[in-house]
């Protein structure tokens, strides 16, 4: 913290006093100067190479800074793990499927394209793997913590995943998001038929579910919040009033306003400026 309150003073901008949202974990530093002059500085003197410690750090505007909207990606963002790998691990081209995922979350193939490759290798593959693969789902840290305190103070909260109905159904449910957006896996006759339907959901889906639900809403776009991991949500990240790279791909963490590398989903919680206190578990 003194490293921080150093920082700032040294731009030029006026420090206020800290206030701790949890003690010796997450703290407020309030100031009065050039956010961008103090984003740029702490982006190289708070990191963790400086530092020496995995600390996350981010620069928020006071006004509108709770928000009234989330919309977050589902795998390695809520869940940990891809729950597609995962079903072509049962349908024995875990490999394959997985070196195509990684490069499409890094953004060096088209998303559309490599989903429609992956699930191609999963035709014939009994549905039971669904269930399978759902009982093996892993919520990520302070997923429900996130989403159930945003909605305790009347947020809307959606699930919009490159991913499956078929999980996203029940991760909404578990975790309280008020809706879910997401593929569809085709099956005929108790198995997959390798085929998604159409139009794929993926970049340009999640960032009409953003801008949609809050006109729907009423919500201004400095009181929207997006979260995710991979290239598909860098649209919605780069257009929302708080956009999260989380434990991102590292095309996604350059481009977004905040990242969180080290700490787990509460840390969103921090950036709006909830303490501790104010969490519904």
């Amino acid at each position: 913290m003194s490293a921080a309150v150093n920082l700032i003073a040294q731009t030029g901008a006026s420090v206020g006093a800290p206030v701790w949202l949890s003690p010796g974990e997450a703290v407020d530093l309030p100031f009065t100067g050039d956010a961008a002059v103090v984003a740029t500085a702490a982006r190289v003197s708070l990191s963790p190479e400086v530092l020496g410690r995995p600390i996350d750090h981010a620069v928020v505007a006071v006004a509108g800074r709770r928000k009234r909207l989330l919309v977050a990606d589902m795998d390695s963002t809520i869940l940990q793990g891809e729950t597609l790998d995962e079903l072509a691990v049962i349908a024995g081209v875990g490999e394959a499927v997985a070196a195509i995922t990684t490069r499409s979350m890094r953004g060096e193939l088209d998303f559309a394209g490599a989903l429609r490759e992956r699930v191609g290798m999963l035709a014939g593959l009994d549905t039971g793997a669904l269930l399978t693969t759902a009982a093996g789902m892993r919520l990520m840290p302070g997923a429900k913590a996130l989403v159930r305190t945003m909605r305790a103070h009347g947020a809307v909260t959606a699930l919009a995943t490159g991913g499956f109905t078929y999980f996203s159904a029940i991760v909404r449910d578990w975790v309280g998001f008020t809706l879910d957006r997401a593929n569809t896996l085709l099956e005929a006759d108790g198995r997959l038929t390798g085929k998604v339907g159409e139009p794929v959901f993926g970049r340009e889906s999640k960032l009409e579910t953003l801008q949609s639900l809050a006109a729907q809403h009423g919500i201004p776009a400095v009181e929207t919040m997006a979260v995710g991991d991979g290239a598909n949500d860098l649209a919605m990240i780069q257009a929302a009033g708080l956009g999260v790279a989380y434990h991102a791909k590292p095309v996604v963490a350059a481009a977004a306003a905040a990242r969180i590398d080290h700490g787990d989903l509460t840390g969103l919680l921090f950036l709006q400026g909830y303490s501790v206190a104010e969490w519904t578990l």
